[in-house]
């Protein structure tokens, strides 16, 4: 069972004549990676850096295959395993509740709030997970959130496990194709990292690192 479908307030579809817009998350909207931040948070920093020692063989492959799905589905294992889902989704609303007046970039919350006078419909297409980035996404007022997606058990506890590829790259293409139909074209697209740029690149208007308008 992913997390797929069970955030409200997401999901509903664009007009057909509606402007398309995306962000990324992490460092684009955020001054800093928000998923390791709320792992930090959650565990305490005894808890982290036990952690962090415990997946010193997990790091020591990614200095080798530079693989961000691996590494963060080990993140998982050690950190959320076996987390029941409403634990997670109440510890990730205190998280985004309490940090949210420093993490927030003006410059980016400027360009989002502009797209949405504009009546645009403004999509989070994140690497970080849907459940812990969800807070965050409903209180922008986003239309849309694509992320990676956790898998949950029978008894609704975190796996370990993704229930897809990690929404990086060309994943995010597929999974606005996948949303929105093979054919589109984004209004404009904004990213901070080469994990963006397959997204940048179906958009008419594309901010790297810098918001325009």
């Amino acid at each position: 069972m992913s997390d797929m479908g069970s955030h409200p307030g997401f999901g509903q579809p664009p007009r057909k004549d509606q402007a398309i817009v995306a962000f990324d998350f992490d460092g684009t909207l955020t001054v800093r990676d928000s998923f390791t931040a709320f792992l930090r948070w959650r565990t305490g920093d005894g808890g982290w850096f036990l952690g962090l020692a415990k997946l010193a063989p997990a790091m020591a492959n990614y200095a080798r295959d530079r693989d961000r799905g691996r590494i963060k589905a080990a993140s998982v294992r050690e950190f959320l395993k076996g987390v029941p889902r409403v634990q997670l989704e109440q510890d990730a609303e205190a998280y985004a509740g309490q940090v949210w007046p420093g993490f927030m970039r003006y410059d980016a919350l400027a360009c989002w709030n502009d797209w949405g006078a504009k009546g645009a419909y403004r999509v989070i297409v994140t690497a970080s997970p849907e459940t812990t980035v969800a807070p965050f996404a409903r209180r922008l007022g986003a239309e849309a959130l694509l992320g990676t997606q956790l898998v949950f058990d029978d008894q609704d506890r975190v796996t370990g496990a993704f229930a897809g590829p990690n929404c990086r790259g060309e994943e995010k293409v597929r999974r606005l194709r996948a949303a929105y139909g093979d054919d589109i074209r984004l209004a404009a697209a904004y990213g901070d990292t080469s994990g963006d740029a397959e997204m940048l690149q179906i958009a008419a208007e594309q901010g790297f690192r810098r918001f325009k308008g």
